[in-house]
């Protein structure tokens, strides 16, 4: 199963029209790829290009085109590409190959949920937490930082985060802060909550740095004593014993 981390992309370029035994060539290649477990091809269509020959191709009217170009793209470990390149170096007389580095961030498959609740599971012993103060008006990229943080966290794969919105405190700088006429705050703190084990609650530090240019982050060493999670109610239907 491909992984979060470096990786390498696939991409070849063919002539929609070129042939390989008999199949058009771009059908041909993504069936060699998944032939040989590649962890995924993706076939576009382009609406005009030009090759090595110059000559200008695009997709006409009602979809009557030309030769235009076809892109398959693929994204598999650097193992997995580096052992298929020779084989597709062969298929491809005409087009272009290339192959570039590429970080995996995310790759989710259907799992059954014996499976998800096995992987939390792990999640269990001494572990570390993980608290950042901020102000409840701080922004990244135009929306609230707590918010661009909790994301963040997520598509890192964190166990998970808690957003705790202050009633009143006072940071670095010495400014009381506390709700304003009729509720209207005026910058409240903010603490964002996380607990994971050590190796991935240090693997967000970098990612904090960039994000929080005023606040506080801390860290301290936990003991998970239970974590649960709340399970779908059991249809009552499925507990009759069949009398088979």
């Amino acid at each position: 199963m491909l992984e979060r981390g470096a990786a390498k992309k696939l991409v070849i370029y063919v002539k929609e029209r070129e042939k390989y035994h008999g199949e058009p060539m771009y059908e041909a290649v993504v069936r060699f790829l998944h032939r040989h477990k590649c962890a995924g091809a993706t076939v576009t269509k382009a609406v005009a290009g030009y090759g090595a020959s110059g000559e200008m191709h695009t997709a006409h009217l009602f979809h009557l085109a030309e030769d235009v170009p076809m892109r398959i793209e693929a994204i598999d470990s650097e193992q997995k590409i580096t052992a298929l390149l020779p084989f597709l170096y062969e298929m491809v007389r005409s087009g272009l190959i290339e192959v570039q580095e590429t970080e995996v961030i995310k790759y989710t498959t259907h799992e059954t949920e014996e499976e998800h609740l096995l992987k939390h599971e792990k999640l269990e012993g001494h572990a570390k937490m993980l608290r950042i103060y901020i102000g409840e008006d701080d922004r990244w990229e135009g929306e609230p930082l707590h918010e661009a943080i909790v994301k963040k966290l997520r598509m890192m794969d964190i166990a998970g985060a808690t957003v705790y919105r202050g009633v009143m405190g006072y940071g670095a700088q010495q400014r009381l802060h506390k709700p304003g006429w009729l509720g209207l705050s005026t910058d409240l703190p903010v603490m964002i909550s996380i607990v994971d084990a050590e190796e991935k609650i240090r693997s967000v530090l970098p990612v904090l740095d960039e994000m929080v240019d005023e606040g506080l982050v801390v860290l301290s060493d936990v003991e998970i004593i239970k974590y649960t999670h709340t399970e779908e109610k059991q249809n009552p239907e499925s507990r009759i014993q069949n009398p088979e």
